[in-house]
């Protein structure tokens, strides 16, 4: 049995793993706009930029777990491949699609909607009903939705651009969602670390093809600003944050987690009113709090 100090050390190195796992993630959006910013660079070569170069760091995981988890029936393969489209290679599709016409700190938020999802996802096919305290707690995020992007709207086209690209990240929070509520219990049996490896490796492939069926190989003769914030984007925020978050979950929980969780969009958002200069008035503020603080109602369980 451990002794007290040192499941307080296993805890805190945790809780230090699941803010580096957040704060990593929270700087794709702002990479992307940046890269965006530099080049006019179509989003399916930069997701292909990614994916590739992040595909060898989750080739050698998924090698040396190869011998260390139970092996995977057809049915966990086919489960595997399914996910993996949807959860990892769609979500981040939408995600840089979107981002073309949203700002990082909106993106973010949107994408932070994701455990409302999960919860009206599981109330439409698992049957689990919400409780008032989930209700109230959608009601809430919602409503800060709406307030956050109600100054964007109008009859011209840049507003319809916004909208498109609202709709495009909320479509990535939805395929998340979809990924989570039908992966639960896949990763329990596959092992989280060895089942995001492999999802990664399945969401590549798509990418990939993707490239080379809609851009010709010239598109890849980019400015070496967009080359290295691709290679940051695969690394700082796609490889080392998986695991961090991976551990992180397996040392503090996911309710724990999620109130670490919180950290993301607001990185986001000051990194970007920064680095990017994104308006942030307080409209928008109230809106981000509402949108916090109703996920976190959702995710967190009562004590």
């Amino acid at each position: 049995m451990p002794t007290p100090s040192r499941a307080a050390g296993y805890r805190a190195w945790g809780i230090a793993f699941a803010f580096a796992g957040v704060i990593a993630f929270s700087f794709r959006p702002i990479l992307i706009k940046l890269a965006y910013a530099a080049f006019p660079v179509a989003p399916v070569t930069l997701l292909f930029l990614r994916m590739a170069i992040a595909l060898p760091f989750f080739a050698a995981i998924a090698w040396w777990l190869r011998a260390r988890e139970p092996r995977l029936t057809p049915g966990d393969w086919a489960a595997v491949a399914g996910l993996g489209f949807i959860g990892y290679y769609m979500a981040s599709f939408l995600d840089f699609l979107g981002l073309q016409w949203v700002g990082a700190g909106l993106g973010r938020l949107i994408l932070f909607l994701y455990p409302t999802l999960v919860l009206l996802l599981s109330l439409m096919f698992l049957k689990r009903r919400p409780s008032r305290r989930q209700l109230a707690a959608l009601a809430l995020s919602y409503v800060g939705i709406a307030l956050v992007v109600s100054n964007r709207f109008g009859g011209h086209a840049e507003g319809g651009l916004f909208l498109l690209g609202v709709s495009l990240v909320f479509g990535s929070s939805l395929c998340y969602a979809i990924y989570l509520v039908a992966g639960s219990q896949m990763v329990q049996r596959v092992g989280s670390m060895r089942f995001t490896a492999y999802s990664m490796i399945v969401a590549t492939l798509p990418a990939v093809a993707q490239f080379f069926l809609l851009e010709p190989l010239s598109a890849l003769d980019l400015p070496s600003e967009v080359w290295w914030y691709a290679i940051v984007m695969a690394g700082f925020s796609t490889v080392l944050p998986v695991f961090l978050v991976a551990e992180a979950l397996k040392r503090i929980g996911a309710n724990h987690f999620a109130l670490i969780g919180a950290v993301g969009p607001v990185t986001t958002a000051v990194a970007g009113a920064v680095g990017l200069e994104e308006p942030l008035n307080w409209l928008q503020a109230a809106g981000g709090a509402l949108v916090i603080f109703g996920v976190l109602l959702v995710s967190m369980k009562r004590s």
